[in-house]
């Protein structure tokens, strides 16, 4: 079965950085892209970052470029958020998305606390 684990979040002051991770299983990942979305406490669940299935092709929301970097390895079936210059705004938990087979597949989801 498909399975997404995300890992890494965790609190941050302003201006630190985190790396999340989210290890795939039950599919070819090297095939497919993925995502990272993030959803605020009483905020629509938005898309924070993606990744072409090689890693050729990147792009990001408006809020997080410059200060965010998706990467994947393949050999590892990993894809990976570095997150720097972390702002209160940030805060949020991070969901990692993929759609083998057609079909969605979501992550629990890592939560980010950016705060003082």
């Amino acid at each position: 079965q498909v399975q997404l684990v995300e890992s890494g979040g965790g609190l941050v002051q302003p201006g630190g950085s985190l790396r999340l991770s989210c290890a795939a299983s039950g599919f070819t990942f090297s095939n497919y892209a993925m995502r990272w979305y993030r959803q605020a406490p009483s905020k629509e669940r938005e898309l924070v970052a993606y990744i072409s299935s090689t890693g050729g092709s990147t792009n990001y929301a408006d809020s997080v470029k410059g200060r965010f970097t998706i990467s994947r390895d393949n050999a590892k079936n990993t894809v990976y958020l570095q997150m720097n210059s972390l702002k209160p705004e940030d805060t949020a938990v991070y969901y990692c998305y993929g759609r083998p087979f057609s079909t969605d597949y979501w992550g629990q989801g890592t939560q980010v606390t950016v705060s003082s």
